[in-house]
């Protein structure tokens, strides 16, 4: 298509309205502008195309053969505009909000919690799609990301849900083995680390655990590594939202702790306009973290 072809939209628009309300009054009504401006528009068309397209009939306007046939095609040609809009917008409210997360933030945090949102909102349907890659919102067409890290990503606005700060945690039995709960002292105790990530490892070296002389267990979740943790298999080191839970119940003791940092889990989206139901969504995200 060749827009060069096509005359200004808002001229179409007004000559449309005209055409089909009978007056400029009314299409300036319509399109909420000034009647001049209406009139403008619809003599700027018959400048451009070199006939006459409306003339003054009565109290009111009526079109010229070239008038109609232009009226004809626009209306043809919005309606489809209007249709197609109607559908997307429509297929838009149909959809669940797809929400991606990592899978040990789904299973350790929110689905613990989501069951209230189902029940105060069976309206509304999310869609969670743990993963540990981090996906393209945009490309990808997610609603939200709840990520972990210290909330600057590039092109995308980001809340703190929740501080992630690290924490050193084991079972009751396993804790009660040494009363010596410094990394250097915690070095006899065996522990479990997720393979391939590396976070965790650093953070321990860096705080005092030497690695070199302690046995350790690599699984390939974080998920096994929290199951092998409650039942006694190590230690592990975990972030504090992901084990809060097992702390208040008692199932794991926490032995070492990070100072509270801007790293935690944030609510990340694109700078576009939420939907209602995306709104209601983190609005009880925040009041379930709070």
């Amino acid at each position: 298509m060749d827009w060069r072809d096509i005359p200004s939209l808002s001229a179409l628009k007004a000559f449309e309205a005209t055409a089909r309300l009978g007056s400029f009054s009314a299409a300036a009504r319509e399109l909420n502008v000034t009647h001049a401006a209406i009139a403008q528009h619809v003599r700027g068309l018959e400048a451009e195309f070199g006939a006459e397209l409306a003339f003054r009939e009565g109290t009111g306007m009526a079109l010229t053969e070239a008038g109609r046939a232009l009226s004809l095609s626009l209306g043809e040609g919005f309606g489809t505009i209007a249709s197609g809009v109607r559908d997307i917008r429509a297929l838009r409210q149909n959809q669940p909000l797809k929400v991606a997360l990592t899978a040990t933030f789904a299973e350790n945090w929110l689905m613990p919690r989501i069951g209230a949102f189902w029940a105060e909102h069976p309206d509304i349907e999310v869609a969670l799609q743990p993963s540990n890659a981090v996906v393209d919102m945009r490309r990808d067409g997610f609603d939200l990301a709840i990520r972990y890290g210290h909330g600057d990503w590039a092109g995308l606005e980001a809340e703190l849900l929740v501080h992630a700060n690290y924490v050193v945690v084991a079972c009751p039995e396993l804790a009660a083995k040494t009363n010596d709960t410094t990394m250097l002292g915690l070095c006899s105790l065996p522990w479990v680390f997720e393979a391939g990530r590396m976070e965790q490892r650093v953070w321990a070296e860096e705080v005092g655990l030497d690695l070199s002389c302690t046995t350790s267990i690599d699984l390939p979740t974080n998920s096994l590594v929290l199951s092998a943790t409650r039942g006694g298999a190590g230690l592990s080191i975990q972030t504090r939202a992901m084990v809060e839970g097992d702390l208040q119940r008692g199932t794991l003791v926490c032995l070492q702790e990070a100072p509270v940092s801007t790293l935690g889990y944030y609510l990340a989206t694109r700078p576009v306009p939420r939907s209602q139901a995306l709104k209601t969504f983190i609005r009880w995200l925040k009041s379930a973290a709070a």
